[in-house]
C-alpha cells in the first residue's frame, strides 16, 4: 500500500465522491416521483460543489484552501455516525481516538502527541456556529452526522475567520435547514455484529414539518445508539465493557417572513455513556484491560443557538448566538502509575457553560471585491470537582484510617477564559480569473484559575509509597489537611492578530491555481496544580504556571480543477509549516501530574493530493493520499529537559496516509439502483510522545512507543427502490486488529488502542 500511494504521489487523491454527492443534494429538493426519473440518468461528469468555509457560498474550486467535504450521502454509505471513518476521509487527517469521548484530530502533523491533556486541539471542531473542541482537551463529545447538510474539513492554520484552536484546521459540521416548502422525513436503522463483541444497534430518524407554507418549518431530528463492546476488563470482571449508549437530537425552527429576513432556532441535546474505556494491554490480551472501576469518559451536551440573518441590498448581516451546557465525567484508574502497586484513581466531574456570539456583514457576490467583517465574543467557564481515591479493601489492607470515606484527596477549581476579535476579509478581482484575498483577524485571549474553598488533601500517596513501593509497614491515621482558602491564580493573557494571504489564478475555466500564507494560533494554558511540589520526591518538576500561547505560519500552493470533459476532479496543496513557541504536555514522574509548557518550534513540510474519476459508465474511482514530514527544529536544553524533547524528534503523524475507494452504480431492474464499493484504507505509523523523560534529561521514557502502520478494507452493497434502501456492509474485512493508538501517560495500564474488530451488518433507509 505504501508503495502504491509513493508512487502515485502527484496524482493521489482524497476520497470525495462528488458527482453521487451533489446528485444526492439535488434529490433531496425534489419529490419521490421527480428522484426516479432524475436516477434514470447516468453521471458523466464531476459536479460543483459549494462551500461556506470563507463564509459565504462559493465553489470548491475557487477556495484557496484544501477542503474535503462530505455529505449526508457520503456519510451514509461509509457508514460513518461521528468522528470515526471523517479521517480516513481526508488527506493528512488522522483521529486518536483513546476512547469513546476521547478524541483528538491531528492535521498536517501538527501534534506532539495523540492525547494532549490540557491543551486545546490543534483542530477546531464546530457545530455550527459554536466551537465544541474548546474545552482542553478533555471528553469531547462525538456528536451524531445524521441529517447534517454537509461536513467540511479545512486543513491548515484558519485562525482569520475560526479564531484559536484553529491552529492547523477546522472541521465544520453544518446541520440541515429546515424546508418551509414540503413535508420530508427519513430514517436509517443500522445493525450488526461484531468480532471479538456483540450487536450494534444504531436508530436514526428525521422529520420535516411545514407549518407555514413557504414562510415557518420545524425540523425534528432523533437517534440513539447501543453498540456493545468488544474489550474485556479483568479487573471489574466485565466482558464487552465498552459498550457504549448514546442518544440524543435536535429540534431547529426556522422563520422567513419575507425574502430579506431568515430566523433560525435551534436547540439540541446528546447524551454519550461509554460503559468503560477501549483502551488494552496486550501484556494481558489482544482486547483485554485491567481497573478497579470502570473508566467514565461520560459527556452530556446542551446547545441553544439562534441565527438572524438579513439580507440588505448589496450584503447580507448574520449575527449567530449560542449558549452551550456540557457536563463530563473523567473517572480514570491511575494505579498503573506504579505498576498497579496500590489504588491510586482519579474520579472528576466537569461543567462547561459556554457563550459565543459572532455577528459579521457579508458582500454580495459580483463586481471587482467581495468583502466579508465580523467581531467574535466568546466567554467560557469550566468547572471541576477532583476526588482522588483509593478502595476499602485497600485500606483496611494497610491499616490506614482517617479518612471520611474511600477519597483521600478533593479539591474543585473553576477556569474562566474569554476571547473576543474582530476580522475581515476582502477579495479583489483583477479580472474574473485572477484575483487576491487577504484576512485579518485580531483578538485577544485570557484564562485564570481559581480554587474553591473546601476540600482536604492527604499523606496517602507517601504513605501508599513508603507501604507497598519499599515494604515498610506504617499502618494507623493519615494525616488529612484542609485545603488552604480559595485563592485566583495567575491570569494568562494573550492579543494579537493573524492573517491569511492568497493569489488565485484561473488559466482555464476549469482549473483554478492558488498560492497562499496563513497564521493560526492557541490561547495560553493556566495549569491547575500550578506551584505544585511532589510530595513524593521533593526534587521532581515544580509544576509551572502555564503555556503561552503558540502560534505557526503556513506557506501553501494548490491546485484544483475538472478534467476530460469533467471526468476527472482533482486537488493538491504543498504545504511547508513553521510552528513556534510549540505547547506541550508532559506529566511529573513522581506522581504523575499533568502539566503544559512551551518549547521552541517545528516545523512540518508535505503534500496532500485527491482526485475523483469516472473512468466508465457506472464506475468511481477516488483516492486520497498525503506525506508528511514534521520534526522538532528549535529546542533549548531546559526546554529539552521539562519536555522530553529533542532535536529531530518527530512529531506525532504518520508520514505516509492515504485511502482508495470503488465504486460501481448499475440497475439489475426497472426501478431498482444497485450500488458496490471498497475501499483501502492506510495509516503509516508515529510516535505517541516525545522520546525521554520530563525532568530527567536523556533518559528514555518507558511508555514510548510507536503505533501499527496497518491498512484495513470496508466493502458495501446496497440497493435502492422507491423510497427504501437496504445495504449490507463489512467494516474492517480482514480484521485487522493493529495499534492506532498509544497513551503517552505511564498511570493507566491498558494505553494501547485497536483498530475496531470486523463488523457485518445491514443498514436500512427510508425517504418519504
Amino acid at each position: 500500500m505504501k508503495a502504491i500511494l509513493l508512487a502515485s504521489a502527484c496524482v493521489a487523491a482524497q476520497i470525495m465522491v462528488l458527482a453521487p454527492a451533489q446528485a444526492w443534494a439535488q434529490d433531496q429538493q425534489t419529490d419521490p416521483a421527480t428522484r426516479n426519473r432524475e436516477n434514470n440518468r447516468q453521471t458523466t461528469a464531476v459536479e460543483d460543489v459549494i462551500v461556506t468555509a470563507t463564509r459565504r457560498a462559493e465553489r470548491l474550486q475557487d477556495v484557496p484552501v484544501s477542503i474535503t467535504t462530505l455529505s449526508q450521502e457520503d456519510l451514509n454509505e461509509r457508514g460513518i455516525v461521528n468522528y470515526d471513518g471523517l479521517a480516513t476521509a481526508t488527506p493528512g487527517v488522522v483521529l486518536n481516538r483513546a476512547s469513546a469521548n476521547f478524541n483528538n484530530f491531528t492535521a498536517r502533523g501538527i501534534a506532539t502527541n495523540g492525547y494532549g491533556a490540557n491543551l486545546q486541539s490543534t483542530v477546531a471542531i464546530y457545530l455550527d456556529e459554536l466551537p465544541i473542541s474548546s474545552n482542553g482537551n478533555s471528553t469531547i463529545l462525538d456528536p451524531s452526522l445524521y441529517d447534517v447538510e454537509r461536513i467540511e474539513f479545512l486543513r491548515g492554520p484558519q485562525g482569520t475567520l475560526f479564531g484559536s484552536g484553529s491552529l492547523a484546521g477546522a472541521l465544520r459540521i453544518l446541520t440541515h435547514d429546515p424546508d418551509p416548502s414540503r413535508f420530508d422525513a427519513s430514517a436509517l436503522v443500522d445493525l450488526g455484529t461484531m468480532n471479538e463483541g456483540g450487536l450494534r444497534q444504531r436508530y436514526n430518524a428525521m422529520v420535516n414539518v411545514p407549518l407555514i407554507e413557504d414562510q415557518l418549518a420545524l425540523r425534528i431530528v432523533g437517534f440513539s445508539r447501543n453498540e456493545e463492546g468488544w474489550v474485556d476488563n479483568v479487573g471489574t470482571g466485565i466482558e464487552n465493557s465498552n459498550t457504549l449508549v448514546q442518544y440524543g437530537g435536535r429540534a431547529i425552527l426556522q422563520w422567513e417572513p419575507t425574502e430579506r429576513f431568515t430566523a433560525r432556532l435551534l436547540f439540541s441535546n446528546e447524551v454519550s455513556n461509554p460503559h468503560d474505556s477501549s483502551l488494552t494491554n496486550p501484556a494481558r490480551g489482544e482486547y483485554v484491560r485491567l481497573t478497579d472501576k470502570p473508566d467514565l469518559f461520560q459527556s452530556d451536551m446542551t446547545n441553544y443557538n439562534a441565527t438572524l440573518e438579513y439580507q440588505f441590498d448589496g450584503a447580507s448581516l448574520t449575527s449567530s448566538t449560542t449558549y452551550s451546557d456540557y457536563t463530563g465525567l473523567f473517572y480514570v484508574d491511575l494505579a498503573g502509575t506504579y505498576a498497579q502497586a496500590f489504588a491510586f484513581a482519579l474520579d472528576a466531574d466537569a461543567w462547561d457553560s459556554t457563550f459565543v456570539q459572532e455577528t459579521r456583514l457579508v458582500s454580495d457576490a459580483g463586481g471587482s471585491f467581495d468583502w466579508s467583517v465580523g467581531a467574535f465574543y466568546m466567554r467560557k467557564r469550566r468547572d471541576v470537582d477532583y476526588a482522588y481515591r483509593s478502595n476499602a479493601a485497600f485500606l483496611a489492607a494497610q491499616g490506614f484510617t482517617g479518612l471520611p470515606d474511600d477519597n483521600y484527596q478533593r479539591f474543585a477549581s473553576h477556569f474562566v477564559s474569554h476571547e473576543i476579535a474582530a476580522f475581515g476579509q476582502v477579495t479583489y478581482r483583477f479580472n474574473p480569473d485572477l484575483w487576491v484575498t487577504g484576512g485579518l483577524r485580531y483578538g485577544s485571549t485570557d484564562a485564570q484559575g481559581f480554587s474553591e474553598d473546601g476540600g482536604y488533601s492527604s499523606d496517602y500517596l507517601t504513605r501508599a509509597y513508603i507501604a507497598t513501593v519499599l515494604g515498610i509497614p506504617n499502618p494507623g491515621p493519615l494525616v488529612v489537611t484542609p485545603n488552604a482558602p480559595g485563592a485566583a491564580g495567575v491570569k494568562a493573557e494573550e492579543d494579537g492578530p493573524s492573517y491569511r494571504l492568497s493569489l488565485s489564478w484561473r488559466p482555464t475555466p476549469t482549473i483554478t491555481t492558488y498560492g497562499a500564507v496563513s497564521t493560526g494560533f492557541r490561547p495560553p494554558i493556566v495549569n491547575a496544580r500550578a506551584g505544585a511540589v511532589s510530595t513524593i520526591d521533593p526534587t521532581d518538576i515544580i509544576i509551572p504556571d502555564g503555556a503561552t500561547a503558540d502560534e505557526l505560519i503556513n506557506y501553501e500552493v494548490g491546485v484544483k480543477g475538472r478534467w476530460f470533459n469533467g471526468r476527472l476532479f482533482a486537488d493538491a496543496a504543498l504545504y511547508l509549516i513553521d510552528w513556534n513557541d510549540i505547547q506541550v504536555q508532559a506529566n511529573r514522574v513522581s506522581d504523575s501530574v499533568q502539566f503544559a509548557t512551551n518549547i521552541g518550534g517545528a516545523s512540518s513540510k508535505g503534500l496532500e493530493v485527491s482526485i475523483v474519476a469516472l473512468p466508465a459508465e457506472g464506475w468511481t474511482v477516488a483516492v486520497n493520499g498525503s506525506l508528511n514530514e514534521a520534526k522538532v527544529n528549535d529546542l533549548s536544553a531546559a526546554e529539552a529537559a521539562i519536555s522530553g524533547a529533542v532535536l529531530d524528534a518527530r512529531l506525532a503523524g504518520p508520514e505516509v496516509q492515504g485511502s482508495v475507494r470503488v465504486n460501481y452504480e448499475w440497475r439489475p431492474t426497472s426501478g431498482v439502483i444497485a450500488n458496490a464499493s471498497v475501499a483501502i484504507s492506510h495509516v503509516g505509523s508515529f510516535p505517541n510522545a516525545f522520546p525521554n523523560t520530563p525532568g530527567r534529561p536523556l533518559v528514555p521514557l518507558p511508555t514510548y512507543d510507536d503505533t501499527d502502520s496497518y491498512t484495513f478494507v470496508n466493502a458495501n452493497i446496497a440497493f435502492a427502490f422507491n423510497q427504501f434502501t437496504v445495504a449490507g456492509y463489512v467494516e474492517n474485512v480482514f480484521d485487522d486488529h493493529s495499534v492506532n493508538y498509544i497513551h503517552p501517560e505511564a498511570f493507566i495500564d491498558a494505553r494501547y488502542g485497536r483498530t475496531r474488530p470486523r463488523t457485518i451488518g445491514v443498514r436500512i433507509g427510508y425517504e418519504y
